[in-house]
């Protein structure tokens, strides 16, 4: 491999020369192999793009850079937008946790892919671009990550996990309207309770769907607030004045989302609560997705040892040693991925507690567990819907079968004969092996026409 030689304020590093990245990038390559190389999320190099390039439109608005550099800039920005620089970015989570060395690596690629767009060898005379003094221009790590961040993660929930959870609330509320006179019995504590209808149960998971969303939309305020303008500490040293407001708007602009300077710049560098209070809603999704998942699965087991009282599409084979096996792998993938939302949501919120003085230091792996979980949440929803949801279907026969045989019908009697006779009926019924309607016959506490008029499974739903 043939290398060309960078300096920094430490002195001369060999770097590949076919690559784009400079000294600190090739420090940080070597001093933190943790893990696969380039494990610091694509998303969030393509937000450290937009806040370069908005912060060169910015700085070149209030007569800091030349007009020259801002379109340098920005023309590698939209590079990195567009992915045709993906291989220079091999650095990963496991590093500083103010993640310098990514913004750092962002800024040498930037400055050495303008130097070459503009003609010129890397490193060939006077740099045209610098990575300190004009990509980093108005700005500090401390403040552009945590800005990086909420990019990226903003841009996930909206895009990805919201449209995501929205297609598969709208299959479950159609599904509740379809079989919303399905009579079938109810389970509590996993034993047979009154009637309800298959509608009423789903719609149960529709509602569990809505009030996740409504919870994931309440936080994106504050996750849209970014923290740069702040620089080191929150001061906003070495920017121009009006800097922070225009380069949000910049921003706001190049991504289409509705970004504001953060109000408190030091609440923005030193804690990172609203990554924290969005994941808590991404955790809740979880939670509901896990009940609405475990109970498909428990509704459709059999086909003929189980419940049954639903049919859901059989996509795969389910064994290699049992032939016709056909097991619920929709949900069971979406169980593992709330799984792991709620294990991301710990280390989220461990990190949120490093706000050490002005800096919270765990910055790259909140970032990376945050995207992880809206990415996999709304992938997740996407898939159980299109391959579960829209395919399940009730199994009527299986259902009456159920509810005709449950002891809890005699629920119906307890206003005309007593809770304690009524109870009475359906513990002889269930000891001798028999119906309700034969032993409250037989015990004299109703006649077969008064039953067959009080107790009515649709009537109790």
């Amino acid at each position: 491999m043939k290398y060309r030689i960078e300096k920094d304020t430490m002195g001369e590093v060999q770097v590949p020369a076919d690559k784009y990245w400079g000294a600190q990038t090739e420090r940080s390559r070597n001093n933190f192999k943790i893990g696969p190389s380039g494990s610091m999320p694509k998303e969030i190099i393509e937000g450290f793009a937009y806040l370069k390039k908005a912060a060169a439109y910015a700085n070149y608005d209030l007569g800091v850079l030349p007009i020259e550099k801002r379109d340098a800039i920005a023309a590698v920005c939209d590079e990195i937008l567009q992915g045709k620089l993906d291989d220079q970015f091999p650095l990963v989570i496991w590093q500083t946790g103010s993640g310098t060395q990514s913004n750092m690596n962002v800024n040498e690629v930037i400055a050495n892919r303008a130097q070459v767009l503009k003609g010129f060898e890397i490193g060939e005379g006077e740099q045209f671009i610098k990575a300190n003094d004009d990509v980093n221009k108005s700005q500090s790590s401390n403040d552009t990550f945590p800005t990086g961040m909420h990019i990226a993660a903003y841009k996930m929930v909206v895009e990805t996990t919201i449209p995501g959870v929205e297609k598969l609330h709208a299959t479950l509320a159609k599904k509740a309207t379809e079989y919303k006179d399905v009579v079938k019995i109810g389970r509590t504590h996993l034993m047979d309770a009154t009637p309800l209808t298959l509608g009423q149960e789903i719609s149960g998971y529709a509602a569990q769907l809505a009030f996740g969303l409504k919870a994931l939309k309440n936080t994106l305020a504050h996750l849209s607030e970014i923290a740069l303008g702040g620089t080191a500490v929150g001061t906003g040293l070495n920017t121009p004045k009006g800097y922070d407001v225009k380069v949000a708007e910049y921003i706001a602009q190049f991504t289409n989302h509705p970004f504001v300077t953060a109000e408190n710049k030091f609440e923005a560098l030193a804690a990172h609560d609203a990554i924290v209070e969005t994941h808590g809603a991404l955790k809740q999704l979880a939670v509901s997705l896990n009940k609405i998942a475990n109970d498909v699965r428990m509704l459709a087991s059999g086909p003929r040892s189980g419940i049954g009282e639903i049919h859901i599409p059989e996509n795969e084979p389910g064994s290699s040693i049992m032939p016709g096996k056909v097991n619920p792998t929709q949900c069971e993938a979406l169980t593992m991925v709330c799984a792991q939302v709620i294990g991301n949501d710990m280390a989220i919120a461990v990190g949120g507690m490093q706000g050490h003085y002005e800096l919270n230091v765990f910055k790259p792996v909140m970032a990376a567990n945050f995207l992880q979980s809206a990415q996999l949440l709304g992938d997740a929803c996407v898939s159980f819907d299109e391959h579960c949801a829209q395919g399940i279907e009730p199994n009527h026969k299986r259902i009456k079968e159920l509810v005709d045989n449950s002891l809890m019908l005699v629920t119906a009697l307890n206003t005309k004969i007593g809770y304690y006779k009524a109870a009475e009926i359906a513990q002889t019924a269930h000891k001798n092996g028999t119906t309700l309607k034969e032993e409250a016959v037989r015990l004299g506490y109703v006649t077969p026409e008064d039953f067959d008029a009080w107790v009515k499974p649709e009537d109790m739903v």
